[in-house]
């Protein structure tokens, strides 16, 4: 039903309001014919999801049928979490707030509005960490071993070009496309793959080797060189997938160049010893470690962060292959996993393992506060969990 300016005026005096204290236009709301209290979904965006929307982004939400729906954007990963409102929110096509009504009008406007639906609750965004674990189990259902591997009897293992992996992985295509270089994934022929770790040591081996029979140093490897040699031997674009891997880039005299990394050479390289033992003597695998490694390069303890562990309650001590990316990827499950391992620890064995977990402006001080508890012995602070493990 309509309202005239006069029986506006008239509800105003009964509620006892001055017209003057109150914009002019005034929304009489009547209920749609079409109503329907289901039809739409609230969603509560901050200025940076509005601006990327206003200048022709998209937001997508993305799971399996058995995920916790999160949304995407190009960059970051959202949860989605419904939040419950005591205020009724109606939904008025056409509405204006009062900052787009004019404030200099004299006479009283009506303006009819019809509400087309309502909501007691709204989808509330809460930035969280991409959901990757997913991506390296699916890559390595079919990895690669080299083109003379790549036979028949593979043709019917699953392939992901980036489309069919932004459609199963809870990740924005920017934290999508960064994993996949942090996990040594490579494009071969439009679908991703993961080298498989052995084959991709024997790329890393041709080159190092190449490396010190030309006497070249590690800071100063030429790509083209390196491809007239080594491309005999392995596929072209193989040799230059693990230089990128190892190495940094750099152009001189339009010669393109790598300098090899180091710590990532001498990372891998205890991966290779210690994948195949369940338990390596500390004192024998630093010196078996030190050989293995390219002449020139020096290996530290400091270099197997996230990767290794040692054990030095044992006698005598010992180190085994424990990898970040094989824990659990729910923080909680994360510390149940490491307090079931080992009882207590101290923040330098821990932080390797939690540091990936922490948040927007989080610490892993916070999150050993929230999750852990900590005592002293003999001078050492430890940390213990917080609840009881079965």
């Amino acid at each position: 039903m309509s309202r005239t300016p006069e029986e506006v005026e008239a509800t105003l005096q009964i509620a006892k309001l001055d017209a003057e204290d109150l914009r002019s236009t005034v929304h009489c709301l009547s209920f749609n014919q079409a109503f329907d209290s289901g039809e739409y979904t609230l969603m509560e965006l901050d200025d940076t999801l509005c601006k990327e929307i206003e200048t022709g982004g998209s937001l997508v939400i993305r799971g399996d049928k058995n995920d916790h729906a999160v949304l995407c954007s190009q960059n970051k990963t959202y949860d989605l979490k419904i939040a419950d409102t005591s205020n009724l929110l109606l939904f008025i096509p056409g509405g204006k707030t009062s900052d787009q009504l004019p404030a200099d009008q004299k006479e009283l406007n009506v303006v009819q509005c019809e509400i087309a639906g309502f909501s007691n609750h709204y989808w509330e965004l809460r930035r969280c960490r991409p959901k990757l674990k997913k991506l390296k189990k699916l890559l390595m259902e079919n990895t690669y071993e080299g083109p003379e591997n790549e036979s028949e009897n593979n043709k019917d293992l699953p392939l992901y070009a980036t489309n069919d992996l932004l459609d199963q992985i809870q990740a924005s295509s920017e934290e999508l496309m960064n994993h996949l270089k942090i996990i040594h994934a490579c494009n071969i022929k439009g679908f991703w793959r993961v080298l498989d770790f052995d084959y991709e040591m024997k790329l890393l081996n041709h080159v190092t080797q190449l490396v010190d029979s030309e006497s070249w140093s590690f800071s100063r490897v030429p790509l083209k060189v390196c491809l007239q040699e080594l491309g005999m031997l392995e596929p072209e674009e193989m040799i230059e997938h693990c230089l990128h891997f190892y190495g940094k880039t750099f152009l001189d005299d339009g010669e393109v160049y790598f300098a090899l990394d180091e710590e990532k050479i001498c990372r891998a390289t205890a991966q290779m010893l210690l994948q195949n033992a369940v338990k390596f003597n500390l004192g024998d695998f630093q010196e078996v470690w030190q050989q293995s490694v390219p002449e020139g390069m020096t290996t530290r303890m400091d270099q197997l962060k996230g990767l290794a562990l040692v054990d030095r309650t044992s006698r005598p001590e010992t180190i085994f292959l424990l990898k970040t990316e094989d824990l659990p990827e729910d923080t909680q499950e994360r510390f149940n996993s490491l307090f079931t391992m080992r009882e207590k620890w101290t923040e330098a064995d821990i932080a390797p393992y939690i540091k990936d977990l922490c948040g927007e402006k989080q610490t892993i001080g916070a999150l050993l506060t929230k999750y852990a508890r900590s005592s002293v012995q003999n001078g050492v602070k430890l940390y213990n969990s917080r609840r009881p493990l079965f």
